[in-house]
């Protein structure tokens, strides 16, 4: 008995692989819900993919997006979402935005077919009730076109 549960342990540990990170698969359906000279809101849709072969608890996101370098806007999510193993979901965003950054730059973003997208920001991630903070920082050219 003294022997055997070394070789389960060892066995179980050879088993379990790293925790990949899940992957950006892109945005969809933006839509500007308010507009205003100081503050806007909009939301969109975040689609990712779960690499591993277990699912996960997606408890917290918290990022500060930029466009072009340039600050849009803070984004949090502060709901528990069950992420499926190896499957794609989708996580619903919306944020204020930050008028005056976006008139610094305005005319340029209108006039490119693409602009650059990034995330940087921590999330909380975990399975069973134990959850881990992971740091991520994502950038991404993205097709976005006002006409």
């Amino acid at each position: 008995m003294r022997l055997l549960f070394p070789v389960i342990f060892i066995i179980a540990c050879a088993a379990c692989n790293k925790p990949q990170g899940f992957d950006y698969r892109g945005m969809q359906n933006l839509k500007i819900d308010s507009v205003g000279l100081t503050k806007s809101k909009i939301s969109l849709e975040l689609l990712y993919f779960n690499p591993n072969n277990f699912g996960a608890e997606l408890k917290n996101v918290n990022c500060n997006v930029y466009i072009n370098h340039n600050y849009l806007g803070n984004y949090v999510l502060d709901t528990l979402m069950l992420i499926p193993k190896r499957s794609e979901f989708i996580i619903p965003s919306s944020m204020q935005v930050d008028m005056k950054n976006i008139y610094k730059n305005a005319f340029n973003s209108l006039l490119s077919k693409q602009v650059l997208v990034e995330l940087k920001g921590t999330t909380r991630v975990g399975k069973g009730g134990i959850f881990i903070t992971f740091p991520f920082n994502y950038s991404a050219m993205e097709t976005f076109s006002m006409f």
